[in-house]
């Protein structure tokens, strides 16, 4: 996977359009705290600038325009850390390839947990800004291309099998 540069203004789903309170609930879930900054400031810990969002620890940073991809792209870069070295992370949390792999696989599973998203929207999403996978679609992949991610997630105990 790669990550190429989004379309100037990408139609895609931003924290505004979903209820931020389903998102607090699922990160807390994980053992993270979801930080709504306001309209126009910066956000923490972003490793690709504004509207991304941003990480510092247990902490996720976002706006109303971070599109739900990017928060829950970088939820999951801290759920896929051990406790421990998640307190360490300021804006990469990037280990490997296969993390980042598991990453992306999880953000789509996790994505069904939001009502207003779901797996579906957010591979759209993902597609729309700028996400490339060899098999041209992150669904594709994710169908099909994806058992290193999922057996990595599950041999951690992060999914079950």
């Amino acid at each position: 996977m790669t990550l190429d540069t989004a379309p100037a203004d990408p139609v895609v789903t931003r924290l505004a359009d979903i209820a931020v309170d389903d998102a607090t609930a699922l990160l807390a879930g994980h053992g993270l705290r979801l930080h709504v900054v306001a309209d126009g400031e910066k956000i923490p810990g972003s490793y690709w600038g504004e509207p991304e969002a941003g990480i510092i620890g247990c902490d996720v940073y976002v706006r109303g325009d971070t599109p739900v991809h990017s928060m829950l792209h970088e939820a999951c870069h801290l759920i896929v850390l051990p406790p421990d070295k998640r307190a360490q992370v300021h804006t990469d949390a990037t280990d490997s390839v296969e993390e980042e792999d598991a990453t992306c696989y999880l953000q789509i599973v996790l994505a069904d947990a939001l009502p207003d998203v779901g797996s579906a929207r957010l591979m759209a999403d993902m597609d729309a800004w700028g996400y490339t996978y060899r098999l041209g679609s992150t669904r594709a992949w994710f169908e099909h291309d994806a058992e290193n991610a999922r057996a990595w997630l599950i041999e951690r105990g992060l999914l079950a099998g």
